[in-house]
């Protein structure tokens, strides 16, 4: 995993003080996420592994979940989500810092999706986070 932890810090604190506008990135599409929210937490692993021999695994990750108004992301995300398929693309999203001319991307995992009548709920653990 390669993420700068001085950038996701910086990331987390402005977010939590004011709302950044996060875009998901899909063939060629954008998609605005909503109440995203970014956390450290723990994971059900008990030692750093490669899991299923498809993804490693630490006892910590940074956790990202938000919320895409759009469902007509439902059918991209088939091969995106972790879990029965062995192999999952990953998720783009970028966001920019108000004061900086630069974005953020952050390259996720889809771990889990919650979908309801007007709108769709991601979970995913972030993989790489880099200024573009």
């Amino acid at each position: 995993m390669s993420v700068s932890l001085d950038l996701l810090e910086k990331l987390i604190t402005a977010n939590e003080s004011k709302q950044l506008d996060f875009s998901l990135h899909l063939n060629d599409s954008r998609y605005s996420v909503k109440s995203v929210s970014i956390v450290n937490s723990p994971t059900p692993v008990n030692n750093p592994t490669t899991r299923g021999g498809v993804y490693f695994a630490d006892k910590f990750a940074y956790k990202m979940r938000g919320t895409v108004h759009d469902l007509s992301i439902v059918p991209l995300l088939t091969k995106k989500m972790l879990g029965p398929n062995t192999y999952f693309d990953e998720l783009k999203i970028t966001t920019q810092f108000p004061s900086d001319t630069f974005k953020i991307e952050i390259i996720a995992n889809l771990t889990n999706s919650v979908q309801t009548p007007s709108s769709i709920e991601l979970c995913m653990i972030i993989v790489r986070i880099r200024t573009v």
